[in-house]
């Protein structure tokens, strides 16, 4: 075994992890959620409760996977559009322009997230970790110290571990 390998094996969490945590509300609306991730640069985050207690995981897949769900506002876009077509015989070109007309989503982090919640402690080790996000297919792992979020590996952080052997 090469002294690489060998200083792997040693590895553990604690090692790898980031204490810089990143969380969401679960409360947060969508367009909340996607602003979050994308002005941080993160794929996905921990989910609290409004007590800081860790509820679940929340990814931009699950603002992917709610957006493909089968839209329940038919009856209101028919609605919609019979008003549409009575202010377009009252109104002009220039005056409808300035109309705008929006639906505010009601969704929830608390909808779309994942309440199965993969953790680790800082002892174990770095295989383990990769074996739990190969066998999960997740992106990320949280750390915990007596039930209480401390700290996150993520699949970048995995691979900068192997960057560095």
């Amino acid at each position: 075994m090469s002294d690489a390998q060998e200083s792997v094996r040693k590895m553990t969490v604690s090692d790898v992890m980031r204490s810089e945590l990143l969380a969401v509300e679960a409360g947060w609306s969508l367009d909340q959620l996607a602003d979050f991730l994308v002005d941080k640069g993160i794929s996905g985050a921990p989910v609290t409760a409004a007590d800081g207690q860790l509820i679940g995981v929340v990814s931009l897949t699950d603002i992917v996977r709610q957006s493909r769900l089968p839209d329940d506002t038919t009856d209101r876009d028919d609605t919609h559009d019979v008003y549409l077509y009575d202010l377009e015989r009252r109104m002009d070109r220039d005056e409808l322009r300035e109309l705008h007309v929006q639906f505010e989503t009601v969704t929830q982090v608390l909808d779309i997230m994942t309440p199965m919640i993969f953790s680790v402690s800082e002892e174990t080790s770095v295989q383990e970790v990769a074996e739990t996000m190969l066998k999960g297919r997740i992106h990320r792992v949280f750390v915990t110290r007596d039930s209480k979020l401390i700290g996150i590996v993520t699949a970048l952080d995995m691979l900068q571990v192997i960057r560095d052997i």
